[in-house]
């Protein structure tokens, strides 16, 4: 049990007998009235997102959760394959399970999986990762100067939007959280 003052971004919380984890939380202590926070909360198992308000210091019971290291190998077609780092034992996860971060996945990359009662619940990736243009457009040479973006795919199959001098071949740095780009690699 925790109260609603412990709480942090990534915590799972067990509300009506379901997992969910703390997107975004803030604490609020409006002028007139009791002091609430207010939290943005993912089912961790359908990925539906809900808003909820607790009143502040309120009681909330907490996930036992156990993060593993654990390297992302390959996919086999319908699942991905993991292998844990400490004892290399493989496990094969369901598309469901690891969600969006699989258009960040390369093979070979170190990864966080979740786990609660040996049951795999999600995949934590960095905050950026590293990937390689796979295919663009070449820019033109009098668009340079607006700063404008072109589409281009990425290794893994993710379509993002880069600036007009990225070629294919180029390595850029990309948010997993938003799916964005970030830099040159």
């Amino acid at each position: 049990m925790a109260t609603t003052n412990d709480l942090k971004n990534g915590m799972v919380l067990v509300l009506d007998k379901q997992l969910w984890s703390v997107v975004e939380f803030q604490h609020v202590k409006p002028g007139k009235g009791p002091a609430f926070v207010r939290t943005k909360l993912k089912n961790v198992m359908s990925g539906k997102g809900v808003d909820k308000t607790f009143n502040a210091g309120t009681k909330v019971e907490t996930a036992t959760v156990d993060r593993r290291d654990m390297q992302y190998l390959y996919n086999d077609g319908t699942d991905f394959v993991f292998m844990d780092a400490s004892d290399y034992e493989q496990i094969s996860l369901p598309p469901e399970t690891v969600g969006d971060a699989k258009d960040f996945m390369t093979e070979n990359q170190d990864v966080v999986v979740a786990f609660h009662e040996d049951a795999p619940l999600f995949v934590e990736l960095p905050a950026n990762v590293v990937l390689t243009v796979a295919t663009t457009e070449p820019g033109l040479q009098g668009d340079r100067s607006s700063g404008g973006t072109k589409p281009a795919t990425l290794e893994t199959g993710r379509e993002i939007q880069v600036p007009l001098f990225l070629n294919e071949g180029d390595q850029v740095k990309v948010s997993t959280a938003t799916g964005e780009y970030k830099e040159r690699a």
